[in-house]
């Protein structure tokens, strides 16, 4: 019951609060930038998917967590949870720059992802940990098409994403070595399917 209590508490800290990095932004090193308002958009709206994205990842990680039945794994789950809300908190910092906002939705894709995460969770360590392997290589390919869609001048959430990127194959890699199970062919569609959505959605709500 601690652990439900724990979760739920994470999850209304994510949805609602402000997070606090434990690791300044990438984008302290870069100087302050002038965009366009066409470019200021665009960049807000990049910003706000990759600010979604990481908010399922606390969801994903939380609920794998909390189903995990191995102790070490647990504390693997929460441990890139942790460097994940650093991810978090650098997006919404730089979204509040851009003078754009997160998405509306944010409650419904916490959701979502909790309930994908649990599932994966219930079904076995092994498979959650492909599920890690799967989500985390799907979000490099993504930060992947945003670093060729950002604004040139844009050097702050540039930078923001291309150490996003390094760090979620790291925690890919790391999952595949703690003895990831490969998923099906299908189900990586189905979470391709469920990726695209999102982000377009996001995009623009």
């Amino acid at each position: 019951m601690d652990r439900v209590l724990a979760s739920v508490d994470h999850g209304l800290r994510t949805v609602f609060a402000t997070p606090a990095a434990a690791r300044p932004s990438p984008a302290r090193e870069c100087d302050p930038v002038q965009l366009s308002a066409e470019q200021a958009q665009l960049s807000g709206a990049l910003m706000r998917v990759n600010h979604v994205g990481e908010v399922c990842a606390q969801a994903l990680y939380q609920s794998q967590a909390l189903f995990s039945r191995d102790p070490e794994l647990r504390q693997h789950f929460k441990d890139a949870a942790q460097e994940e809300v650093d991810h978090l908190a650098w997006t919404q910092q730089r979204l509040d720059e851009l003078g754009s906002h997160k998405s509306y939705l944010s409650p419904l894709w916490y959701g979502g992802a909790f309930a994908i995460g649990s599932l994966a969770g219930l079904t076995g360590d092994r498979v959650s940990l492909g599920f890690v392997v799967e989500t985390e290589r799907q979000v490099e390919q993504h930060l992947a098409s945003h670093l060729q869609r950002l604004p040139d001048a844009d050097l702050p959430s540039r930078a923001i994403v291309a150490q996003m990127k390094l760090e979620e194959a790291r925690h890919a890699a790391e999952a595949e070595a703690a003895g990831a199970q490969a998923l099906p062919a299908p189900v990586k569609s189905l979470m391709r399917l469920a990726a695209r959505l999102m982000t377009s959605t996001a995009h623009r709500i």
